[in-house]
């Protein structure tokens, strides 16, 4: 009676703090994707904490099967909040719905179907390994997007809550592999409630301590202007910093570089990395380190492609002159700068000229 009591406690507390914090994020930042996901993510989790036992046999009640299938489904939210919480320029598309659709329609089918019918062990393992497997790309987005990140607290605060809510849904999905078709008994439910509700408490904590407009912009980042505004009461050692870093920007447009690191641009200004995200970010505005570059080489190509005597150069080419990879990325960027194509900008200045 006491774990039942205790499990139960477990269960409302997390669900009571998911409930919050999605009403939070629904209510202040409703306009922002990343904002909308994470509330997605927070409502998904408390239908978890409502239907998760350690251990599944075949028989699921009929009204926990929706519960099950939604909260199998969120590791796609979960996914998706990721991506727009470190790519600013991230956006919904069509087929990440149906991936959603397709694996909470499994996990449903799972519950109601596929275990029932003599196959527990085959239902769980195909739910939780794709589960695994979304787990391995939300944190893949953040190793590879971290890097490129210039707000501090943000830095700090996302790897926590991508770790540890990974690692909880890391270590469940392998529990349940290896305990499909088995009741292990309240003491693990009870363990696993309590868990889940610390990993809750511990990362409402970590965003209460983060000022909301770092992790979630009301506004997408705007493409500040090449050259440096001037603060007032600016610090002469940064002022001096930020001469030099324009100079390398503009002067030896060390942006065409190939695969070029804020690391290597700090140490090409020799000072820390630290330092360098601190002056793109709270001097020049910028919250992505690729942005800033990318804002630089959308300059250059801009400016080909208003000259007459470059009309013959293929796109592709002023492209990576400018120091893009690829014609795909190119595009995108542009056209998230300057709202048409490189080749709809071309013919307007052509005409206008």
């Amino acid at each position: 009676m006491l774990l039942a009591n205790l499990e139960l406690a477990f269960r409302a507390g997390a669900v009571a703090l998911l409930l919050v914090l999605a009403a939070s994020l629904f209510s202040d930042f409703r306009n922002v994707l990343a904002a909308r996901l994470g509330a997605a993510f927070a409502l998904g989790s408390a239908a978890h904490a409502v239907s998760y036992s350690v251990g599944v046999t075949s028989l699921v009640p009929a009204w926990h099967a929706p519960l099950i299938a939604l909260s199998t489904g969120i590791i796609v939210v979960f996914w998706l909040f990721t991506r727009a919480l470190f790519d600013d320029e991230f956006r919904l598309r069509s087929w990440h719905g149906l991936i959603w659709a397709l694996v909470t329609a499994f996990s449903f089918a799972g519950c109601v179907w596929i275990a029932p019918g003599g196959h527990v062990r085959f239902s769980v393992t195909v739910v939780n390994l794709i589960v695994l497997g979304f787990i391995a790309l939300a944190v893949g987005q953040t190793i590879a997007s971290w890097p490129a990140d210039l707000v501090e607290r943000r830095r700090r605060v996302r790897v926590f809550i991508v770790c540890a809510a990974a690692l909880y849904g890391g270590l469940n999905a392998l529990l349940q592999i290896f305990v499909a078709g088995s009741d292990v008994g309240g003491v693990a439910n009870t363990i696993n409630a309590g868990v889940l509700a610390c990993v809750v408490a511990a990362i409402a904590y970590a965003m209460m301590r983060v000022d909301g407009a770092d992790l979630f912009p009301v506004a997408a980042e705007p493409a500040p202007a090449i050259a440096p505004s001037q603060p007032v009461a600016e610090d002469a050692a940064d002022q001096k910093l930020t001469d030099a870093l324009m100079r390398l920007m503009a002067d030896e447009r060390i942006y065409r570089q190939e695969n070029i690191t804020i690391g290597v641009l700090a140490g090409r200004l020799k000072i820390p990395e630290y330092r360098l995200r601190r002056l793109i970010n709270q001097r020049l505005g910028y919250r992505n380190f690729n942005v800033f570059l990318n804002n630089h080489r959308i300059e250059e190509a801009k400016a080909a492609l208003a000259d007459p005597a470059q009309a013959e150069v293929p796109v592709i080419t002023i492209a990576m002159d400018a120091g893009f990879q690829s014609l795909g990325p190119f595009n995108r960027a542009f056209k998230a700068v300057t709202g048409v194509t490189p080749t709809e900008y071309r013919r307007l200045k052509v005409s206008a000229a």
